[in-house]
């Protein structure tokens, strides 16, 4: 079984002069075994270039604040053809040199500069076969004053202050070879596949293959002629130079590196991996069955095998174990609460029944003491052969008297 370990990211992306390093990774692969180093170039065309006239092409377009920003197309130009002017009054008047293919400089001179040429110039590079696009942004603006003439960096790009009916030109200058005329461009796509082995120093790593885009191969060593490592015939179609090795021994392990060249386009590519090789896969892989001392062979059982996954407590995991605690706490204080407003809504209803059985009770007695108040001041009246029973104005006054004190024994 093939395992993939990627190496630190500190190592992808450092360039030198064998070029930039797009890929590391550690493989282990079991001995007698076949592995395959891939290395894959999606981002370049690996195909000749059978034209490339039409491939290039510089163009230069302009944008005018007025009316509405709209956007012109200048001239357009490829190599080994006449460049074209699209406004047939900027014929003779805008134009680019004709030599920009080959030395680089795409600069559009404007002569006799009108107030209809401000706006914002942008000249863009393509190169459709090595997938390669520049845009570059001038501002130019025209004054009537010679002292306001002046050229600086606006902080996006270059703003050109220039004189009415002068001349200018706004440089776009790309002097990179691939900007150039080719020679052989079959010879320019190389690919190359070099082996390290452990404690050999990189200036002297062994040559494995090199590849060509014309179909040549040059092997180094027989590993190839005896089909043990093998790279497809069609790389250059596919972009797939994977290297495959059969037959894995210990002598195999090592540092493999795949270096892509295209001259042309001035592009570099380096993959590298490190190839381990572990002990062979057994024949035919069986699992012994675990047997334990005053054990006794484990039974035959048909079924499917449990497996018991043990998962560490996720922090919501205890959250919301802490939630249903807090509620259940809850849920508890409000019974208890509710039990004590009970009992004491009950407690005061029953001494409020209890005052007004007293209150009743009360108002009785004050019944029976008025009469027993009455029965003692009647008992208190002088006998009826007194001197005074015959006086009626006396008896009303000890009627009197006997009110006031029945009021009196009330409160």
């Amino acid at each position: 079984m093939l395992r993939v370990f990627v190496e630190a990211a500190a190592v992808l992306g450092s360039s030198n002069g064998l070029g930039v390093v797009l890929e590391a990774k550690n493989l282990t692969v079991p001995a007698g075994s076949t592995a395959v180093l891939p290395c894959h170039s999606p981002r370049m065309v690996w195909t000749r270039d059978r034209l490339k006239d039409r491939q290039r092409v510089v163009h230069w377009d302009l944008v005018r604040s007025s009316p509405e920003y709209a956007m012109e197309r200048i001239l357009d130009m490829s190599p080994g053809a006449s460049q074209r002017v699209y406004n047939g009054f900027n014929k003779g008047r805008i134009f680019i040199p004709d030599s920009a293919f080959s030395d680089g400089n795409f600069s559009l001179i404007i002569k006799n500069v009108g107030q209809t040429d401000k706006g914002i110039y942008t000249c863009n590079l393509h190169h459709h076969y090595c997938q390669i696009h520049q845009s570059i942004q001038i501002q130019l603006n025209v004054t009537k004053s010679a002292r306001k003439e002046k050229r600086y960096w606006d902080g996006e790009k270059t703003v050109f202050v220039v004189l009415l009916g002068s001349s200018v030109a706004l440089p776009c200058v790309n002097r990179r070879s691939l900007w150039r005329e080719g020679l052989q461009e079959d010879q320019q796509q190389v690919a190359h596949w070099d082996f390290q082995a452990p404690g050999v120093r990189p200036d002297r790593a062994d040559r494995l293959v090199d590849l060509y885009a014309s179909g040549e191969r040059r092997d180094y060593g027989p590993l190839f002629g005896q089909n043990k490592m093998s790279v497809a015939e069609d790389a250059f179609t596919l972009g797939d130079f994977s290297l495959s090795i059969s037959e894995l021994k210990p002598t195999d392990k090592g540092l493999y590196s795949c270096h892509l060249h295209h001259h042309y386009c001035g592009l570099q590519e380096r993959r590298i991996f490190r190839l381990t090789v572990g002990p062979p896969l057994p024949p035919n892989p069986t699992v012994a069955p675990r047997i334990f001392q005053n054990d006794g062979p484990e039974p035959n059982v048909d079924g499917p095998r449990v497996v018991n996954v043990i998962l560490p407590e996720h922090r919501s995991y205890s959250v919301q174990h802490m939630g249903y605690f807090l509620a259940t706490v809850l849920l508890l204080a409000f019974i208890v609460v509710s039990v004590i407003v009970l009992t004491r809504r009950r407690k005061k209803r029953g001494m409020e029944y209890e005052l007004r059985r007293w209150d009743r009770g009360n108002v009785v007695s004050e019944g029976e003491i008025t009469l027993d108040c009455t029965e003692l001041n009647t008992c208190k009246h002088e006998p009826l052969n007194s001197d005074y029973k015959n006086n009626l104005l006396k008896e009303r006054g000890m009627a009197k008297d006997c009110n006031m004190g029945e009021l009196y024994f009330i409160k």
